[in-house]
């Protein structure tokens, strides 16, 4: 199948290069000449402009977006003119499940279709395929239906059982429902991923600090005392530990498996700053969960913490320290 894909970041690039693997054809567009140029010389065709590609491509035409969520509005008006009646747009990108009903329903009027597909897999989709969430009419969906195939994982495990949808997601895309549906979908696959780490996160932080009970125990009025510190004198190889549930532990994912990966490099995890940024599909997870009034408790919870990770917590914590000392002469203690 001929394609276009514009964006040629992280993600796009992959996507390209394994539909290449696959046998597609591939017209490739980036503001990056050098990204374009790379992906050129790996078999892709190409495109200096938007009008260039859209130009390389039969109709109907298939156009894939991989952009950041601020920039598809304005690719899509580039891009809306260029087009004709029944060509699909794919918006790749983590875009608010919102503005694709509008967009999805501006660009009927041109007679264009527009599907929004939440990818996961992240740089390991190249090789292990990536999980693909669409939403948007079924008639468009079965035109770009060889891409999402190929980009897919395949049917390497057996699906859980279940209605027909659920085996046939066991190939690693699914047609959610209509326009908008396959970004809802993502947004709480993220929500849900927000949980995940941080559940990691936390139960590696309390083996880290297994050892407490070993160091010097000084009392004083500002610090809660370690009540037995005998019941905490582990020194734990984290290393080994987050190894091991990589082997038949219920709890194994591929998130542990880069948890792993990192504490195999660094037991100190020195490089990072622990600053951890969120890129608005958690909060929109949580926002929905509010609107249609459904307990988040763990991924609201998560969310937070990342707040708090870049220092948005820090004046809430120095009022704390002042109310203590206002109301008992508490002396904050310096880390």
């Amino acid at each position: 199948m001929r394609m276009g894909m514009i964006g040629l970041g992280r993600m796009g690039a992959n996507m390209v290069r394994r539909l290449l693997a696959a046998g597609h054809e591939c017209v490739v567009y980036d503001r990056s000449a050098d990204a374009v140029r790379a992906l050129d010389g790996a078999g892709a065709q190409g495109a200096a402009s938007t009008t260039e590609l859209v130009r390389a491509l039969p109709a109907p035409r298939v156009v894939w977006i991989m952009v950041p969520a601020a920039f598809v509005d304005p690719v899509l008006a580039e891009l809306r003119p260029l087009l004709a009646s029944g060509d699909v747009l794919i918006d790749g990108g983590n875009s608010n499940y919102r503005d694709d009903l509008r967009r999805a329903g501006d660009l009927a009027g041109a007679g264009l279709r527009y599907l929004d597909v939440g990818v996961s897999g992240g740089v390991l989709g190249l090789e292990q395929g990536y999980c693909l969430m669409v939403g948007g009419e079924r008639a468009a969906v079965m035109l770009a239906e060889p891409l999402f195939a190929t980009l897919a994982p395949g049917g390497g495990r057996p699906a859980a059982g279940g209605p027909a949808g659920a085996a046939a997601a066991a190939a690693g895309y699914l047609h959610c429902g209509p326009s908008g549906a396959g970004h809802f979908v993502k947004m709480v696959h993220n929500g849900i991923e927000y949980g995940l780490m941080a559940a990691y996160a936390e139960g590696l932080n309390l083996l880290a600090h297994a050892d407490a009970g070993l160091a010097a125990q000084t009392a004083d009025a500002e610090t809660a005392p370690l009540a037995n510190p005998r019941f905490f004198q582990y020194r734990l190889d984290l290393a080994a530990i987050a190894e091991l549930w990589r082997h038949g532990s219920i709890v194994s994912s591929r998130l542990l498996d880069l948890a792993a990966s990192a504490l195999a490099a660094d037991g100190k995890l020195a490089q990072f700053a622990g600053h951890v940024a969120d890129s608005g599909e958690g909060r929109w997870t949580v926002e929905a969960a509010i609107e249609v009034g459904v307990p988040a408790h763990v991924l609201s919870a998560a969310l937070y913490e990342r707040f708090a990770s870049r220092g948005r917590a820090e004046f809430a914590s120095k009022l704390l320290s002042a109310m203590r000392l206002g109301f008992g002469g508490h002396i904050e203690r310096k880390p």
